[in-house]
């Protein structure tokens, strides 16, 4: 039993990870509105989201039904059988939920934890039915499936309910206010504000407090049994509360509401979602004071799950602080958040999902949907309809203003909590975590914020977080039991193992959230850098220019190394590093745009070619993408590497480009356009050199001295890079002239050669 007694504590261990890993993805339930529209500074958004998770967590009754006897039947288990379902359970948990954190992707922990618990079970029950010789007819009694098609039945009804209740009270509430809201806030907000919060208060009382040991059974049957007593009053005496504030004070109503709403939120989370990280180490030590209480202990069937579960409060508080602080220091945290918070940005901003073909289907689709409405609709009503949502597609030149304003956040707040608590009081098997994310998507849509310029690209962040809810729900089940067959057969040393395997695979996520973070960070500072006026952006550009042309030449090095080489994942590493670079264009591209979109009348004449600039980037990126994907194939179909001398004529000339490279470098950097005379000479000498190279392969192809395969590469290969060497020069060029357009002033001055100074 000793053995036994270990694993208990190395649950707990896990319990304590799995309430870092489960809070830092399901934190973006409450902090997704409050953070998105910037109700307050993040440590008062975080303060009151704390006191939530801790109220939530006092009040909790600790009961952990689901992990004892929700999903499988534990009388049918022997002790030493629960433990491999529970140590299993435990270890994939930590294991799924940090990779959905690395990855910045919310999901729902309740239906991990539910198909872990599932996937566990049946793998034990099976191999119990066929060591013993039994006949599988008997399965049906080891596990209880219903939970799990509710579970299935829950994400199919969040998405489409959550988003088309949450889609159409956003589409009212803004035709009643407009997105300029103050004034007619201070008309009849109150009637709105009483509204949302009598919402919430009984999404406190219902959802919140269902269960929590403050509240006995008779007083929560009351609660359900008066529901229209409750709401009756909770209505009036907000609306009085509301109306004072208003008249007394210039409060904004809405911040009220929406830290509320999070508080709200937060409670609920701690009250219900704390069986998911903490239940299963609790059943395990519960089994094992059951075993050592039996006169057999390995042999014991765990008939003491069957019984309700104690209330263990040190532990409940314990877990609580390990909540609280999580919030405060995950990193993680904040990605889940912001891939929400992002995806319903009223404006637009760097996008961090791609395109896909699924993406736009949907949106060409709903375009088409959009013309037959267009037609239905009578004109007047359409024109009434635009005027209200007047302001929806505003340009954003304030790098701090909020992703949305807090009308949507409290409509956001004020949705989730009626839906949750009306398919609570109905007992309908609808996800915390769906509800929140798909009304945030659907008050987004209805918004507006998805114009066609960052549709395809939102649409497609939406279907890859519902692709990953159910990836969580397959994953969870497959990977706990195989883990399980696993444990089952190898004893501890098996779970030695695993739980290696776990700290590897945590370490090697850690560092690739790092990289991911500092990628990410690295573009959205480029394209929310501080622009104050045309001349600033154009300067400010200059440096990340120069870095993407340097990372673009990188690239082709790198893919002519993994050529000669043939090294196959060298390639395909430099085929996703220039993926990033082709992305870092279109962030440098968009933040041209923003410049040209700041300029003054004035400003706009003869000289600014902001055109050739874009195209220019836009054509480097594409030819050394071409490159990279060229020689990638070329391995990938395993032909023959190219020859000794056209590796070292590609080399040369990838070498003369360089030169070219560093030359463009000092210039942008210096800021010092004289030397454009001089810089064109090393671009004529490049073509020299490349145009005598092409005579050499045809030399080559004309003494058979070259595969065919191989001289369509070499000349594929050369054409791209004189490309690139070309559109280096004009982007080079057209810099200058952009630069000289601007009239000399103040701002200018600084960092700029006086050379250049006094020639303008």
């Amino acid at each position: 039993m000793e053995l036994y007694f270990i694993i208990v504590i190395v649950l707990f261990l896990l319990a304590a990870s799995d309430l870092i890993v489960g809070v830092s993805n399901d934190a973006v339930n409450f902090l997704n509105s409050a953070v998105g529209s910037k109700v307050a500074p993040r440590h008062i958004i975080l303060i009151i989201a704390s006191l939530g998770v801790f109220v939530g967590t006092v009040f909790s009754s600790g009961l952990m039904e689901v992990a004892r006897k929700g999903i499988f039947n534990p009388d049918m288990f022997l002790f030493q059988e629960v433990m491999i379902i529970f140590i299993a359970v435990m270890i994939t948990d930590v294991l799924l939920l940090d990779l959905f954190n690395t990855f910045g992707l919310p999901t729902s922990t309740t239906v991990s934890i539910v198909f872990e618990l599932l996937g566990a079970a049946v793998a034990v029950s099976i191999l119990k039915l066929i060591e013993s010789g039994s006949d599988f007819a008997g399965f049906v009694d080891y596990i209880n499936s219903s939970k799990a098609l509710a579970i299935i039945s829950g994400i199919l009804l969040s998405i489409a309910v959550a988003l088309a209740v949450g889609a159409l009270i956003q589409f009212i509430t803004r035709l009643i206010f407009t997105f300029d809201f103050k004034s007619r806030i201070k008309r009849y907000g109150a009637i709105w504000g009483s509204a949302a919060l009598t919402a919430i208060t009984y999404f406190i009382l219902v959802k919140g407090a269902k269960g929590t040991a403050f509240l006995s059974p008779e007083a929560v049957k009351f609660i359900l049994g008066n529901t229209t007593i409750i709401l009756g009053g909770s209505l009036v005496f907000w609306f009085v509360v509301l109306q004072i504030l208003l008249l007394t004070t210039k409060i904004d109503i809405l911040k009220p509401i929406v830290l509320i709403g999070t508080f709200a939120l937060a409670l609920a989370f701690a009250a219900n979602d704390l069986v998911n990280f903490i239940g299963v180490p609790l059943a395990g030590m519960s089994s094992y004071i059951y075993a050592t209480e039996s006169t057999d202990p390995l042999n014991a069937l765990m008939v003491g799950l069957t019984e309700p579960a104690q209330s263990h409060t040190l532990i409940l508080l314990a877990a609580g602080a390990i909540m609280v602080v999580t919030l405060w220091v995950s990193k993680k945290a904040r990605t889940v958040t912001k891939t929400e918070v992002d995806l319903g940005r009223q404006f637009e901003g760097f996008e961090r999902f791609e395109s896909s073909v699924f993406a736009r289907s949907i949106v060409r689709m709903i375009l088409s949907m959009g013309s037959v409405y267009q037609n239905i609709l009578p004109s007047k009503i359409r024109a009434y309809i635009n005027k209200r949502f007047e302001g929806a597609r505003a340009v954003v030149k304030d790098t701090s203003a909020p992703n949305f304003d807090l009308l949507r956040a409290s409509v956001n707040l004020m949705v989730a909590s009626i839906l949750i608590s009306f398919a609570t009081s109905l007992k309908l098997p609808l996800s915390t975590t769906y509800v929140t994310f798909m009304v945030a998507m659907g008050t987004s849509l209805a918004d507006r914020a998805w114009g066609r310029e960052s549709a395809v690209y939102r649409v497609n962040g939406v279907i890859t977080v519902i692709a990953g809810w159910f990836f969580t729900a397959f994953t969870a089940f497959t990977v706990t039991a195989i883990f399980a067959t696993i444990i089952f057969y190898g004893g501890i040393v098996a779970i030695v193992c695993l739980l290696a395997v776990a700290a590897y695979f945590l370490i090697k996520t850690h560092i690739l959230h790092k990289e991911r973070s500092v990628d990410e960070e690295e573009m959205e500072q480029i394209y929310y850098q501080t622009i104050q006026n045309g001349f600033d952006g154009t300067v400010n550009s200059f440096e990340a220019i120069d870095d993407f042309i340097r990372s673009s030449v990188s690239c082709v090095r790198d893919a002519l190394d993994g050529l000669y080489r043939e090294d196959r994942l060298s390639l395909k590493q430099t085929r996703k590093k220039a993926k990033k670079i082709n992305k870092k264009a279109r962030v440098i591209t968009g933040n041209i745009f923003k410049t040209v979109q700041i300029l003054e009348d004035k400003e706009l004449k003869k000289g600014k070619k902001f055109g050739k600039v874009i195209n220019s980037i836009n054509e480097i990126a594409i030819n050394s993408r071409s490159i990279v994907q060229n020689c990638y194939d070329h391995i990938d179909n395993n032909h023959s590497r190219p020859y000794q001398d056209e590796y070292d004529s590609l080399v040369k000339m990838y070498d003369f480009l360089n030169v070219e490279v560093e030359e463009a470098s000092q210039i942008l950097l210096n800021k010092d356009f004289i030397s454009v005379d001089d810089f064109k000479e090393t671009v004529a000498k490049f073509r020299d050199v490349a145009d005598s190279f092409d005579l050499s392969q045809v030399s080559r192809i004309k003494n058979s001295d070259s595969s065919a395969r191989n001289s369509l590469l070499y000349l594929r290969i050369s054409s791209d890079t004189e490309n690139i060497s070309h559109h280096i020069l004009n982007l080079v060029t057209a810099l200058k002239s952009t630069f000289e357009s601007f009239a000399v002033q103040p701002a200018l001055k600084e960092g700029v050669p006086n050379k250049e100074v006094e020639k303008n």
